[in-house]
């Protein structure tokens, strides 16, 4: 670490600890009042948020050259705050939704902010069986934590934070809702409809413009599992069907699943010639997954990701040669034409996250281990089953000062030479952040 990220780092390790001296617990008398328990017309909530985030540059990976066009930094230091706010207005049957988000970020490259609605949507229940939604809203169709196979019209997660907000799409649903009280095994059915109009600036990044697409989901509760069975239509994307399940064995032990299948998707191939290759066929995806709580309240989730649509090995190793072959070019000739080839491959599929076909997901979690009160150690680890290169991201997060959360993480990325990880633009990240609830 240079001098001046020394000190960045000395910096903000000196603001958080001044921070903390300076806040002061929770009173610890408990009071009950009824009428903080009605629930009110008009409710809203959300987070402050500072992030620190200091990056090593891996020098020489393939991301690396595709990403700086100069010589790249070492290392780059980056703070970036935020603002979510979220919230609802009910009055009889009809209520008002919105989830707003405001971020900035400054690194060693500039400042750059956005501002924008994640969700703001009408809800009219005019049954207890019936539900109308219009306008922008979040999906999170599927039961697996890190990925969604099944997720249809959902915004991709981030596996490293799977639970943070995600901007929704502009949509109008029909949810209805039938529960049986006699009927054996059956005991909830509820079928959802989605109209999802694809136009210019209408969810103009969910696939080709001027259609409307058609998206169900059938839930039943039968057996004491949840099982879903999803369906997919529309011109904007290619047909698809799903189904998922999550059922507890016992109260401290879950197993989920979801499989999908797409009728055809298209993928852009660098052949061995040199040439590339687009072509659409159809496509399986599968996950499976478990959760388990210890005695000891160590929380483990554990999940494997078949994409099958995804880069082989041999596949992604030729695109990283590729790219190598283009630096030496550059350097040697002043030609970049192969660099260029492999920026456009990278674009259309070779850059983006989990381009791999197998992928093992791992989270654990320990709820104050040795009575330390508030505070919960993790690490989660993913790694590329046909290439062994892995993120190892272990987490320290406290949560002792009334409405207040701090995390303290490290990001390694291990691989060797032409794999997913080590072709990595980050060698290993060090990350803080405060969030302040209200």
């Amino acid at each position: 670490m240079n001098s001046g990220s020394s000190f960045f780092f000395l910096l903000v390790i000196g603001l958080f600890l001044l921070l903390s001296c300076n806040l002061q617990a929770a009173d610890d008398e408990f009071i009950f009042e009824l009428d903080e328990i009605e629930k009110k017309p008009l409710e809203w909530g959300g987070y402050a948020e500072l992030k620190f985030e200091h990056l090593d540059i891996n020098q020489g990976a393939a991301l690396t050259r595709l990403n700086f066009t100069g010589e790249p930094p070492t290392t780059i230091d980056r703070f970036s705050p935020s603002l979510q706010i979220g919230g609802s207005y009910v009055t009889g049957i009809t209520s008002f939704n919105w989830l707003l988000k405001a971020a900035g970020q400054q690194d060693n490259f500039g400042w750059i902010d956005f501002a924008d609605i994640y969700e703001a949507y009408g809800r009219v229940k005019p049954t207890d069986q019936a539900t109308i939604d219009l306008g922008k809203q979040a999906y999170k169709w599927g039961k697996g934590y890190a990925w969604n196979p099944v997720g249809f019209i959902n915004r991709p997660k981030d596996p490293n934070d799977p639970q943070e907000a995600l901007e929704g799409y502009i949509t109008g649903e029909l949810d209805l809702i039938k529960s049986f009280a006699n009927l054996g095994s059956l005991h909830n059915i509820a079928l959802t409809t989605v109209l999802l109009p694809v136009y210019d600036g209408i969810n103009d990044d969910f696939g080709a413009e001027d259609n409307i697409n058609l998206a169900t989901k059938l839930y039943l509760l039968y057996l004491d599992t949840d099982i879903d069975f999803i369906f997919y239509t529309g011109n904007s994307r290619s047909s698809r069907f799903g189904a998922d399940f999550s059922r507890n064995i016992t109260t401290n032990f879950e197993i989920h699943g979801e499989a999908a299948y797409l009728s055809s998707e298209k993928k852009l191939t660098l052949l061995q010639d040199g040439e590339t290759r687009l072509e659409g066929d159809e496509v399986f995806r599968t996950l499976l997954g478990l959760r388990y709580l210890t005695d000891n309240d160590l929380t483990a989730i554990i999940e494997y990701y078949y994409n099958g649509n995804g880069y082989s090995e041999d596949e992604r190793a030729r695109f990283y040669r590729r790219v190598a072959d283009g630096a030496i070019q550059l350097d040697n000739l002043g030609n970049d034409s192969l660099l260029h080839q492999a920026r456009e491959l990278s674009l259309r599929g070779y850059g983006k996250p989990f381009v791999g076909r197998n992928y093992l997901y791992a989270r654990f979690t320990l709820k104050e281990p040795f009575n330390i009160l508030y505070f919960t150690p993790g690490l989660t680890a993913i790694v590329n089953l046909d290439d062994q290169s892995a993120s190892f991201t272990p987490e320290l997060a406290y949560t002792g000062f009334t409405n207040w959360e701090m995390r303290l993480r490290f990001s390694l990325l291990t691989g060797g030479s032409f794999t997913e990880y080590g072709e990595k633009q980050t060698s290993n990240k060090v990350e803080l952040r405060l969030r302040w609830f209200f």
